[in-house]
């Protein structure tokens, strides 16, 4: 018994074959060649254009590598500094300008309005990377103390300003003197034609090498001490000096203290970094003015900048001149507990003679805390010997000298200046609604002088707070004991460090251990994971560096510096004072993450501000009537811009430029196929004689998982029709002259491969429907694409739009980007790994040659049922399970 309607299927068949043969008669089998002039020029042309986009995609991938680096960097976890920030910006412009030019290469200059585009935004990079001019042509060169206030910060420096508010706005006694302003500071420069050369050398030194910034810093300090003093800043100098001595009616020696932009700030305290030049004649007053300039360059304090993100044109140096005090005791006071925001105890460090040996950490000091209710009281004090005392000597300058032992063992203060000492601190904390730190001395006379103040940066409690201290009874113990200068815990090798040539021997992640805490260690603190000290305080400007820096820091640990040896390794628990041999993971435990050192600097917050001319993506839609060059604000909406425009222009110059057989080669898979390859580059393995090339000649990457993808599964052929089905096709090839073989259209071309290695350009017509694919496949995941089309078939408009919604819903299933409008679909993925990239390029190849004629079934619901799953399990069964290469 015959199949219903076979018969009628059949007769119906041969009719549109004498249909299709009438058409072929009439119109010519054939479409015309091109003249072989014509040929080669459309080849040599989408060579070129092939050259520029390969061009293009190269600036494309290097722009978004370093816009990521600068996305990185906002993160905090790296340093960065001035020629991080102006690289990047300069070669993120030249990749976006490149990227402009080769597109404007490959469409005929159709989009010049880029170049536009692009300069408006690096003129607002560049005037945000400009030094703005702060200080004014007219400013004074030099500013009386008592003419001082916080108003006067950008003149004279956060610490000569405090210290004016507390002499002229809190009434406190602070010494005689006057500032030489950031003014004089610039008129140096100027004068000796300075800053031209210092940034020549900055910009070319590789400063993660110590070594390299260790020479910088010896250049650039000699360069500063061997300048000429300006007449004017001289003259300034000594009027206001002898201005002093009339009114104290003798001659007076000075302290030269640095006080620079930015420095005693609570977040950047600058502590130690720049040189203090005590006990200064007249007569030397000058060469002290450039000592004090000079250590802007001091290694300590290129490395701080370096480390906390300040660029050398953020720090403008001002130097205060106040009159030597010849302390009988001096030291530090804290308004309250540095290690712990919780803490309102004052804190008072003293020793005898001048208070450069607290700050310096060169000798134990004396203890006092102090708690403000009920009532202030003493409540508690550590008196420890003091070996040595710092003094002025009789003409000029500082000695140190020993100590008899009833002074070294007595307390450095009665409790009467203890309790005065206190009574200052909280008036100053008071006036700043802040905590303070506190640099005070005392005179033979018993009067306290203020000679610095500056916000007191707390850690947080819970960086303090005890935990249950392991008990360890191995034998792994080496110390107990201490002060916390600062909390936390860490491990690493031991690295003893003694002189400066330590310094450049210093290993990243290396415990330092010293004998006493000097600030010169402070360059070591991006490198060191903690800090172990036989001699200093928490009142020392090492102890300030190590909390801003989060770097857990022992002092006080008598006998390490004989006890250790270099790198062996230690654990150190700073909160509870012990220090462990090896490795202990129950005291890291909770070790606490370092701060991010570089938020809120000049540095961070000038790239943060750069970055948003240069990463924020605002062309989003392809598809939007705003996806216009016209609306390019940033580079990052260029190269945006470009990346799409580029794939869709060279999409439609391989769709619109057809090329015939004699410009290829055919294909050759075991037989002979309707398949013809154009080599644009380098997509053969070498030059292939005769009419045919073999698959395993081709290196081309996404031409071979094209293949893969297309035979990996062998075909069913068509599906089985009904009637409706069959009749709708019957209709379109009798009225759709499109669909009829030999016609001059989109539908009659044959399949070509336009290759390079990385390249595949692909128009294909299978049976009544037509797909173009573009791919893009390599090791650089940004400049990876596929872009996909597919429209047409023999069937009704319903049918066929109920195909492509089928491959769009199965090719959205795995990761493809998809539009549909009417039976044209398109689908892309991009930036995938090459790996994913070649799958899903196997499942556009399997996609193209499974889909054919399915449209004539698409009306029936349990036939797309079918259809649906076999094409899901086939893709399942493509993407997942090992097959053997082609």
């Amino acid at each position: 018994m015959g199949i219903p309607g076979c018969s009628f299927l059949i007769g119906a068949y041969r009719m549109i074959q004498r249909i299709r043969s009438f058409f072929n008669k009439l119109r010519g089998n054939e479409a015309p060649c091109l003249p072989e002039a014509e040929l080669k020029a459309l080849r040599v042309s989408f060579q070129e254009r092939y050259h520029c986009f390969k061009l293009l995609l190269a600036s494309n991938n290097q722009a978004l590598q370093l816009m990521a680096e600068i996305q990185e960097a906002l993160k905090g976890r790296t340093r960065f500094g001035m020629a991080f920030v102006r690289s990047h910006v300069t070669r993120i412009s030249v990749a976006v300008y490149r990227m402009i030019q080769n597109l404007n290469h490959i469409t005929d200059n159709k989009y010049a309005v880029l170049y536009e585009r692009h300069a408006a935004i690096e003129r607002e990079i560049n005037h945000l990377l400009k030094s703005e001019e702060i200080v004014a042509a007219d400013a004074p060169i030099a500013v009386a103390l008592e003419d001082i206030d916080k108003h006067l910060v950008d003149l004279v420096g956060n610490k000569m300003a405090h210290l004016g508010e507390a002499r002229n706005q809190i009434g406190l006694r602070v010494p005689e003197g006057f500032v030489l302003t950031t003014a004089a500071y610039q008129r140096f420069l100027e004068h000796n034609r300075l800053q031209e050369e210092i940034d020549r050398r900055f910009q070319s030194v590789e400063f993660e090498s110590m070594e390299e910034r260790y020479a910088l810093s010896s250049a650039l300090q000699q360069l500063v001490i061997r300048a000429e003093i300006p007449d004017d800043i001289a003259h300034a100098v000594q009027a206001h000096w002898r201005r002093i001595e009339s009114r104290i009616g003798r001659p007076v020696r000075m302290a030269l203290r640095s006080s620079a932009i930015g420095e005693d700030e609570a977040g950047s305290s600058f502590a130690g970094q720049y040189r203090s030049e005590l006990n200064v004649s007249l007569d030397n007053a000058l060469q002290a003015y450039r000592e004090v300039l000079a250590s802007k360059y001091s290694l300590a304090a290129i490395s701080y900048r370096l480390n906390r993100g300040f660029r050398d044109e953020d720090i403008r140096m001002s130097v205060g001149c106040l009159q030597m005090v010849p302390s009988v005791a001096g030291g530090v006071v804290y308004s309250k507990n540095p290690v712990d925001s919780d803490d309102t105890s004052i804190i008072i460090n003293s020793v005898w003679g001048l208070p450069h040996a607290v700050v310096d950490g060169s000798v134990a000091c004396d203890e006092w805390v102090l708690r403000r209710k009920p009532n202030l009281h003493i409540a508690g004090r550590t008196v420890r010997t003091k070996r040595f005392q710092t003094e002025c000597l009789p003409l000029e300058g500082i000695r140190r000298v020993e100590l008899d032992e009833d002074k070294a063992k007595a307390p450095s203060l009665t409790d009467a200046k203890i309790l005065e000492l206190a009574e200052i601190a909280l008036a100053i904390e008071a006036h700043y609604a802040t905590a303070q730190d506190i640099e005070w001395a005392i005179d033979a006379e018993g009067d306290v002088y203020i000679l610095q103040c500056r916000p007191l940066r707390q850690l947080s409690v819970s960086s303090r707070k005890a935990r249950p201290v392991p008990k360890i009874d191995d034998g792994s113990l080496l110390f107990a004991g201490g002060e916390t200068a600062s909390p936390g815990s860490a491990c690493g090798p031991v690295r003893l460090v003694s002189k400066g040539l330590d310094l450049l021997e210093f290993p990243e992640g290396a415990v330092l251990v010293v004998e006493n805490a000097l600030p010169r260690w402070a360059s070591l603190m991006s490198r060191a994971c903690a800090v172990v000290a036989e001699q200093g305080g928490i009142a020392g400007h090492l102890a300030n560096v190590a909390r801003e820096f989060g770097i857990p820091a022992l002092f006080g640990a008598t006998h390490m510096t004989t006890h250790l040896q270099n790198d062996q390794v230690i654990t150190v628990d700073a909160t509870n004072g012990f220090i462990y041999r090896g490795r202990v993971d129950d005291v890291l435990a909770d070790a606490p993450q370092r701060p991010n050192l570089m938020a809120g600097s000049p540095i961070y917050e000038l790239l943060r501000k750069v970055n948003e001319r240069i990463n924020p993506l605002n062309l989003l839609d392809p598809d939007s009537i705003d996806f216009r060059p016209e609306n390019c604000t940033t580079l990052h909406d260029i190269t945006r811009f470009i990346h799409e425009t580029s794939v869709i222009e060279m999409f439609d110059f391989g769709k619109n430029h057809h090329f015939p057989e004699k410009a290829s080669k055919q294909l050759f898979y075991r037989v002979p196929m309707e398949w013809w390859v154009v080599n644009l580059d380098d997509g053969w393995k070498g030059e292939i004689p005769g009419k045919y090339v073999h698959l395993e000649d081709i290196v081309c990457i996404p031409m071979l998982a094209f293949w893969k993808g297309f035979i990996a599964i062998p075909w069913d052929g068509p599906p089985a029709l009904d009637t409706k089905g069959f009749m709708s096709v019957m209709f379109q090839s009798t009225t759709n002259p499109a669909l009829v073989t030999g016609v001059k259209s989109a539908y009659a071309e044959k399949n070509y491969f336009m290759i390079s290695r990385n390249f595949c350009s692909l128009n294909s017509r299978l049976g009544y429907h037509f797909s173009t694919l573009e791919a893009f496949i390599g090791e650089r995941i940004p400049e990876n694409y596929i872009r996909f089309q597919f429209k047409g078939g023999a069937a009704d408009d319903i049918r066929r739009i109920r195909r492509v919604e089928l491959i769009g819903e199965i090719l959205e299933s795995q990761g493809f980007r998809v539009e549909i409008r009417n039976d044209h679909l398109s689908a892309r993925v991009e930036q995938l790994p090459m790996e994913d990239m070649i799958r899903h390029t196997e499942i556009i190849g399997y996609l193209t040659l499974h889909t054919r004629q399915i449209d004539m079934i698409m009306t029936n619901p349990s036939a797309v049922t079918h259809t649906r799953q076999k094409l899901l399990s086939d893709i399942e069964q493509l993407v997942h399970v090992d097959r053997n290469p082609i």
